[in-house]
Protein backbone atom coordinates (compact mmCIF):
# COMPACT_ATOMS: atom_id res chain seq x y z
CA UNK A 1 0.00 0.00 0.00
CA UNK A 2 1.53 3.35 -1.02
CA UNK A 3 2.37 5.93 1.59
CA UNK A 4 2.71 9.67 1.28
CA UNK A 5 4.78 12.35 2.92
CA UNK A 6 5.39 16.07 3.20
CA UNK A 7 8.48 18.18 3.80
CA UNK A 8 8.37 19.76 7.26
CA UNK A 9 11.93 21.10 7.12
CA UNK A 10 13.45 24.08 5.32
CA UNK A 11 14.94 22.02 2.50
CA UNK A 12 15.35 18.26 1.98
CA UNK A 13 18.13 17.01 -0.30
CA UNK A 14 16.83 14.47 -2.82
CA UNK A 15 19.48 12.04 -4.05
CA UNK A 16 19.98 9.94 -7.14
CA UNK A 17 20.66 6.79 -5.10
CA UNK A 18 19.85 5.79 -1.48
CA UNK A 19 23.10 7.06 0.01
CA UNK A 20 24.39 10.23 1.63
CA UNK A 21 27.29 10.04 -0.82
CA UNK A 22 25.01 10.04 -3.87
CA UNK A 23 24.64 13.28 -5.81
CA UNK A 24 21.72 15.55 -5.04
CA UNK A 25 19.41 15.76 -8.06
CA UNK A 26 16.76 18.08 -6.63
CA UNK A 27 15.36 19.42 -3.36
CA UNK A 28 12.03 19.48 -1.58
CA UNK A 29 11.03 22.79 -0.08
CA UNK A 30 8.89 23.18 3.03
CA UNK A 31 5.31 22.07 2.44
CA UNK A 32 5.93 20.08 -0.75
CA UNK A 33 4.42 16.60 -0.76
CA UNK A 34 5.20 13.31 -2.46
CA UNK A 35 4.33 9.65 -2.85
CA UNK A 36 6.66 7.03 -1.35
CA UNK A 37 7.28 4.35 -3.99
CA UNK A 38 10.16 2.33 -2.54
CA UNK A 39 12.28 1.60 0.51
CA UNK A 40 15.89 0.65 1.16
CA UNK A 41 17.12 0.72 4.76
CA UNK A 42 16.45 4.26 6.08
CA UNK A 43 15.94 5.61 2.56
CA UNK A 44 12.63 6.21 0.80
CA UNK A 45 12.18 6.48 -2.93
CA UNK A 46 9.70 9.24 -3.69
CA UNK A 47 7.76 10.74 -6.58
CA UNK A 48 7.29 14.48 -6.16
CA UNK A 49 3.67 15.64 -6.32
CA UNK A 50 4.64 18.84 -8.15
CA UNK A 51 6.43 17.35 -11.14
CA UNK A 52 6.58 13.54 -10.77
CA UNK A 53 10.36 13.69 -10.28
CA UNK A 54 11.79 10.59 -8.61
CA UNK A 55 14.61 10.52 -6.06
CA UNK A 56 15.64 9.18 -2.66
CA UNK A 57 15.31 10.93 0.71
CA UNK A 58 16.10 10.00 4.31
CA UNK A 59 13.10 8.72 6.30
CA UNK A 60 14.07 11.02 9.19
CA UNK A 61 13.47 14.14 7.10
CA UNK A 62 9.71 14.14 6.53
CA UNK A 63 6.38 13.30 8.12
CA UNK A 64 3.70 11.04 6.68
CA UNK A 65 0.32 12.21 5.43
CA UNK A 66 -2.57 10.12 4.11
CA UNK A 67 -3.61 9.69 0.49
CA UNK A 68 -6.58 12.03 0.76
CA UNK A 69 -4.40 14.82 2.11
CA UNK A 70 -1.80 14.25 -0.62
CA UNK A 71 -4.40 14.34 -3.38
CA UNK A 72 -6.05 17.44 -1.96
CA UNK A 73 -2.72 19.26 -1.75
CA UNK A 74 -1.86 18.45 -5.36
CA UNK A 75 -5.14 19.40 -7.00
CA UNK A 76 -3.76 22.89 -7.47
CA UNK A 77 -0.56 24.78 -6.77
CA UNK A 78 -0.41 26.02 -3.17
CA UNK A 79 0.11 29.44 -1.71
CA UNK A 80 3.86 30.10 -1.63
CA UNK A 81 6.15 32.13 0.60
CA UNK A 82 7.62 35.04 -1.35
CA UNK A 83 10.12 36.48 1.17
CA UNK A 84 13.74 35.50 0.58
CA UNK A 85 13.72 33.86 4.03
CA UNK A 86 10.99 33.80 6.67
CA UNK A 87 10.11 31.79 9.75
CA UNK A 88 7.20 29.51 10.46
CA UNK A 89 6.33 28.67 14.06
CA UNK A 90 5.30 25.14 14.90
CA UNK A 91 2.12 25.68 16.91
CA UNK A 92 2.40 22.60 19.12
CA UNK A 93 6.05 22.99 20.16
CA UNK A 94 6.72 26.66 19.55
CA UNK A 95 9.87 25.84 17.58
CA UNK A 96 10.82 28.00 14.61
CA UNK A 97 11.67 26.73 11.11
CA UNK A 98 13.25 28.99 8.47
CA UNK A 99 11.68 28.64 5.03
CA UNK A 100 12.75 30.10 1.70
CA UNK A 101 11.04 31.78 -1.24
CA UNK A 102 8.92 29.32 -3.18
CA UNK A 103 8.12 27.12 -0.19
CA UNK A 104 4.57 25.76 -0.09
CA UNK A 105 2.11 26.84 2.59
CA UNK A 106 -0.44 23.98 2.62
CA UNK A 107 -4.03 24.91 3.49
CA UNK A 108 -2.94 28.48 4.20
CA UNK A 109 -5.59 30.63 5.85
CA UNK A 110 -5.03 33.91 7.64
CA UNK A 111 -1.47 33.10 8.63
CA UNK A 112 -2.13 29.48 9.59
CA UNK A 113 -0.75 26.38 7.84
CA UNK A 114 -2.07 22.89 8.50
CA UNK A 115 -1.06 19.47 7.21
CA UNK A 116 -1.48 16.08 8.83
CA UNK A 117 -1.60 16.61 12.56
CA UNK A 118 0.78 19.56 12.35
CA UNK A 119 -0.03 23.26 12.36
CA UNK A 120 2.16 26.31 11.90
CA UNK A 121 1.92 30.07 12.11
CA UNK A 122 3.29 32.31 9.35
CA UNK A 123 3.25 36.11 9.10
CA UNK A 124 5.47 36.63 6.06
CA UNK A 125 4.66 37.68 2.52
CA UNK A 126 2.83 35.29 0.21
CA UNK A 127 2.42 35.13 -3.55
CA UNK A 128 -0.76 36.38 -5.16
CA UNK A 129 -0.88 34.79 -8.64
CA UNK A 130 -2.57 37.05 -11.17
CA UNK A 131 -2.62 35.90 -14.82
CA UNK A 132 -2.68 39.53 -15.97
CA UNK A 133 0.41 40.35 -13.90
CA UNK A 134 2.27 37.04 -14.26
CA UNK A 135 5.09 38.36 -16.44
CA UNK A 136 5.75 41.27 -14.11
CA UNK A 137 5.54 38.99 -11.07
CA UNK A 138 8.02 36.53 -12.59
CA UNK A 139 10.60 39.30 -12.95
CA UNK A 140 9.95 40.61 -9.43
CA UNK A 141 10.36 37.16 -7.90
CA UNK A 142 13.45 36.49 -10.04
CA UNK A 143 15.19 39.49 -8.50
CA UNK A 144 14.86 37.84 -5.08
CA UNK A 145 17.21 35.11 -6.32
CA UNK A 146 19.91 37.36 -7.80
CA UNK A 147 23.42 36.32 -6.72
CA UNK A 148 22.19 33.00 -5.29
CA UNK A 149 25.08 30.53 -5.76
CA UNK A 150 24.77 27.82 -8.38
CA UNK A 151 24.16 24.39 -6.89
CA UNK A 152 23.43 21.26 -8.92
CA UNK A 153 19.97 20.05 -7.86
CA UNK A 154 19.31 23.17 -5.80
CA UNK A 155 15.97 24.99 -5.57
CA UNK A 156 16.59 27.60 -2.87
CA UNK A 157 18.16 31.09 -2.71
CA UNK A 158 21.11 29.50 -0.90
CA UNK A 159 21.91 27.23 -3.85
CA UNK A 160 20.00 26.71 -7.07
CA UNK A 161 20.47 25.35 -10.57
CA UNK A 162 19.17 26.80 -13.83
CA UNK A 163 16.03 24.68 -14.20
CA UNK A 164 15.34 24.73 -10.46
CA UNK A 165 15.21 28.52 -10.66
CA UNK A 166 12.70 28.45 -13.50
CA UNK A 167 10.54 25.85 -11.77
CA UNK A 168 10.36 27.78 -8.49
CA UNK A 169 9.66 31.12 -10.23
CA UNK A 170 6.81 29.68 -12.26
CA UNK A 171 5.46 27.87 -9.19
CA UNK A 172 5.28 31.26 -7.45
CA UNK A 173 2.98 32.62 -10.18
CA UNK A 174 0.79 29.52 -10.10
CA UNK A 175 2.17 27.58 -13.08
CA UNK A 176 3.71 24.10 -12.71
CA UNK A 177 6.88 23.34 -14.68
CA UNK A 178 8.81 20.11 -15.03
CA UNK A 179 12.12 19.84 -13.18
CA UNK A 180 14.87 19.59 -15.82
CA UNK A 181 15.73 22.00 -18.64
CA UNK A 182 15.14 19.46 -21.42
CA UNK A 183 11.69 18.73 -19.96
CA UNK A 184 10.84 22.41 -19.63
CA UNK A 185 11.77 22.85 -23.31
CA UNK A 186 8.61 20.86 -24.13
CA UNK A 187 6.34 23.33 -22.32
CA UNK A 188 4.42 26.00 -24.23
CA UNK A 189 5.34 26.81 -27.82
CA UNK A 190 8.42 27.98 -29.71
CA UNK A 191 9.02 31.57 -30.83
CA UNK A 192 10.63 32.21 -34.21
CA UNK A 193 12.90 35.10 -33.28
CA UNK A 194 14.67 36.48 -30.21
CA UNK A 195 13.02 39.82 -30.93
CA UNK A 196 9.62 38.27 -30.21
CA UNK A 197 10.57 37.33 -26.65
CA UNK A 198 8.73 38.98 -23.78
CA UNK A 199 9.22 39.06 -20.03
CA UNK A 200 9.00 35.56 -18.56
CA UNK A 201 9.67 33.65 -21.78
CA UNK A 202 12.17 30.80 -21.40
CA UNK A 203 15.35 30.50 -23.46
CA UNK A 204 17.07 27.14 -23.87
CA UNK A 205 20.67 26.34 -24.76
CA UNK A 206 22.34 23.22 -26.08
CA UNK A 207 25.79 21.63 -26.27
CA UNK A 208 27.72 20.44 -29.31
CA UNK A 209 25.68 17.23 -29.37
CA UNK A 210 22.43 19.18 -29.53
CA UNK A 211 21.35 18.27 -26.00
CA UNK A 212 19.58 21.01 -24.05
CA UNK A 213 21.71 21.72 -20.99
CA UNK A 214 20.71 25.19 -19.80
CA UNK A 215 17.70 27.46 -19.39
CA UNK A 216 17.12 31.10 -18.48
CA UNK A 217 14.25 33.59 -18.41
CA UNK A 218 13.80 36.89 -20.21
CA UNK A 219 13.71 39.85 -17.82
CA UNK A 220 13.98 42.69 -20.34
CA UNK A 221 14.85 43.46 -23.95
CA UNK A 222 17.77 41.14 -24.76
CA UNK A 223 18.27 40.53 -21.03
CA UNK A 224 18.17 37.09 -19.41
CA UNK A 225 18.40 35.85 -15.83
CA UNK A 226 19.97 32.44 -15.35
CA UNK A 227 22.01 30.39 -12.89
CA UNK A 228 25.61 30.03 -14.05
CA UNK A 229 28.09 30.25 -11.19
CA UNK A 230 25.44 32.38 -9.54
CA UNK A 231 22.06 33.75 -10.51
CA UNK A 232 22.95 36.61 -12.83
CA UNK A 233 21.62 38.83 -15.60
CA UNK A 234 23.36 38.77 -18.97
CA UNK A 235 22.66 39.82 -22.55
CA UNK A 236 20.94 37.50 -25.02
CA UNK A 237 20.99 37.62 -28.81
CA UNK A 238 20.43 35.12 -31.64
CA UNK A 239 23.81 33.49 -30.88
CA UNK A 240 23.25 32.96 -27.18
CA UNK A 241 24.17 34.39 -23.79
CA UNK A 242 26.82 37.10 -23.79
CA UNK A 243 28.50 37.23 -20.36
CA UNK A 244 28.80 40.89 -19.40
CA UNK A 245 31.74 40.18 -17.08
CA UNK A 246 33.94 38.11 -19.37
CA UNK A 247 32.90 39.74 -22.64
CA UNK A 248 32.37 36.30 -24.19
CA UNK A 249 29.48 34.07 -25.20
CA UNK A 250 28.86 31.39 -22.57
CA UNK A 251 25.87 29.45 -23.93
CA UNK A 252 24.59 28.69 -27.45
CA UNK A 253 20.92 29.50 -28.02
CA UNK A 254 18.72 26.62 -29.17
CA UNK A 255 15.17 27.95 -28.85
CA UNK A 256 12.84 30.27 -26.96
CA UNK A 257 9.56 28.95 -25.57
CA UNK A 258 6.48 30.84 -24.38
CA UNK A 259 4.66 29.20 -21.47
CA UNK A 260 2.44 32.11 -20.51
CA UNK A 261 -0.54 32.94 -22.74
Amino acid sequence: MPTYGICNLSVIPCREEPSDKSQMVTQLLFGESFEVTGKRNQWRKIRNGLDGYESWIDEKQFIEIDKNAFEALNKKLPVCASDLVQLVKHTQSGSMIPIVAGSSLPNYHQGNIVFGDESYEFDGEINHPDPDEARKQLVEFAMVFRNAPYLWGGRSPFGIDCSGLMQVLYKMVGIPLQRDAYQQAEEGYTLSFVEEAELGDLAFFDNDEGKIIHVGMMVGPNAIIHAAGKVRIDKLDHQGIFNVDTGKYSHKLRLIRRVLD
